[in-house]
């Protein structure tokens, strides 16, 4: 084997090692079986979510680990409960907090599948955003084991507002699909928009409202204004093709008089 050439035999397995030791990664700890998590709730209201795991001892293979979760939600219950391979119920475990540790999952209890249940009220939003919309971490659920290391199971969000809020945000979009839809000149239609989102990102959700309905005002006049130069720029060329067609009309008529006498 030449030099040249077992260069690239040494580059080839080298790219396959490295690709094997990619695929050999396991994917995740734990398999999310289902979830129910609201995506959008208000605040001061309570909420509950719950998401059910199974899969449990592979992905490390684990014989036995704990089960941890923090959330973002106060005044906060969860409620971890441990089936078997039938889906009868062999345990039950209740925390307090926003964060808890301490759920214990062992093949040895025999269960097979864990549901986990956060209840809490909604905080409030220390931050508005209209795009992303704010949100705050509903529920987030880690895998340790002995010796401190971890994996995250997952975590689930959701978005966050006041009635004040929601209703700014209403016309936001509104104001955004006006515009985005409006074949005008939508630049002043735009500031106003942009305007609105500032007013909102600062918590002046009455500004805001005002603010986003000008803005569709304007992109709806804008749009009306483009359709109406359209109407009359046809307008203006069917009346063009009709004076071209009346006077190639009446030129073949003189034409036809002119061959008439002639005859």
């Amino acid at each position: 084997m030449t030099k040249t050439n077992w260069n690239r035999f040494s580059k080839l397995a080298f790219a396959l090692v490295v690709l094997l030791s990619v695929v050999a990664v396991p994917a995740g700890a734990v398999s999310v079986a289902s979830e129910d998590v609201t995506s959008d709730a208000a605040v001061g209201d309570q909420v509950t979510a719950s998401v059910t795991l199974d899969e449990l001892y592979q992905n490390p293979e684990l014989e036995s680990w704990t089960l941890a979760g923090n959330t973002e939600l106060e005044s906060v219950t969860w409620t971890v409960t441990y089936y078997d391979q039938t889906g009868a119920k062999v345990g039950q475990e209740s925390f307090d907090g926003q964060n808890f540790t301490g759920g214990e999952i062992a093949a040895a209890d025999g269960t097979s599948e864990v549901e986990v249940k956060v209840t809490g009220t909604v905080p409030e939003v220390e931050a508005y955003s209209y795009d992303p919309a704010q949100s705050f971490t509903v529920m987030s659920l880690n895998q340790t084991r002995e010796g401190g290391s971890s994996n995250d199971i997952g975590a689930w969000s959701a978005t966050h507002h006041t009635d004040d809020s929601a209703a700014a945000r209403t016309a936001l979009d509104s104001a955004e699909a006006a515009i985005a839809s409006s074949s005008g000149n939508t630049q002043e239609a735009q500031q106003s928009f942009n305007n609105a989102v500032d007013a909102y990102e600062s918590g002046n959700f009455d500004l805001a409202t005002t603010l986003a309905e000008e803005a569709e005002t304007r992109a709806n006049q804008a749009n009306q204004s483009s359709q109406t130069t359209q109407l009359l720029i046809y307008a203006v060329g069917g009346l063009v093709v009709v004076a071209l067609l009346a006077g190639g009309f009446l030129y073949w008529r003189s034409q036809q008089d002119t061959y008439d006498k002639l005859g």
